[in-house]
């Protein structure tokens, strides 16, 4: 037998090669995603994601939704898409720009739709690639918190989801480290968002008014100070003030009723007959 011939029937060999594979489809879409998270910012689109970028090129935006409102449906869809499973900032400027350009009734779910999809895909691809290499070399610990997390995952979920002082990578990122299963954090994802979402995109379709005027502003400003417009001229809307004390309040409300399962579960288990 040839030397060739050994090494083709050498088992370990194949098994080597075929672990190798395993490895690079595991790791493939991760090391994509962080390509094109790294392009992104290298290039600096991230910052064409304002609220300045959406109010100079408001009319026109209309009268492309007006043409084409399935086609821009889908544009949006896909760009949130995009947003969420690279983890850009911008979240917010897109959920009212999709109240603010198909209205609250459109946007709204528009985006429960989009940001569900990217946060599904990040966290697949977190899930697949490390996060259960991660949960067997993490030791017993990591298993007892994940075996608390999914016995209660929904209503976790859900609260993660509601309060919005959780950076909204996190969410999506730990609970493929806890073994979430994927039908449970699509339902909560999907859910937990609607009341954030709803709110966000009925106050985008009240800006308006607001885009349209400081729009006049900025435009007679150019007319005045054509020399050095980025200086004389700044382009502000301020979207802070949508984000007020009382709705964070509403938000951790509706959070805290998500864990009355939990709570429920727990009393009953400390209250039960021995």
């Amino acid at each position: 037998m040839t030397r060739m011939e050994v090494r083709q029937a050498n088992p370990n060999d194949a098994t080597r090669t075929e672990g190798g594979r395993s490895r690079l489809r595991r790791w493939l879409p991760l090391f994509l995603i962080v390509a094109l998270t790294a392009l992104v910012f290298a290039m600096g689109w991230q910052k064409y994601l304002s609220f300045k970028t959406i109010g100079l090129n408001y009319d026109a935006l209309k009268a492309l939704i007006a043409d084409h409102l399935i086609a821009a449906l889908v544009l949006y869809v896909g760009i949130y898409i995009v947003i969420v499973a690279l983890s850009l900032p911008g979240a917010l400027v897109m959920t009212l720009t999709g109240g603010l350009l198909f209205g609250w009734m459109i946007g709204a779910p528009a985006t429960v739709i989009g940001a569900t999809v990217g946060a599904t895909i990040i966290f697949l691809i977190a899930k697949t690639s490390f996060g259960e290499a991660l949960a067997e070399k993490a030791g017993p610990w990591l298993s007892k918190i994940a075996d608390g997390f999914k016995e209660n995952a929904l209503s976790y979920l859900l609260f993660l989801r509601l309060v919005p002082v959780f950076p909204f990578f996190v969410v999506n990122l730990a609970p493929a480290l806890l073994g979430v299963p994927l039908r449970t954090y699509v339902i909560a994802t999907f859910f937990g968002i609607m009341p954030g979402t709803l709110a966000y995109s009925v106050a985008g379709s009240g800006l308006g008014s607001v885009v349209e005027a400081q729009n006049t502003i900025h435009k007679a400003c150019l007319a005045g100070n054509p020399a050095n417009p980025e200086v004389a001229c700044p382009y502000s809307i301020d979207t802070s003030a949508l984000v007020t004390g009382e709705l964070i309040f509403a938000f951790v409300l509706l959070g805290l009723v998500a864990l009355i399962p939990v709570a429920i579960k727990k009393w009953r288990s400390l209250h039960a007959n021995p």
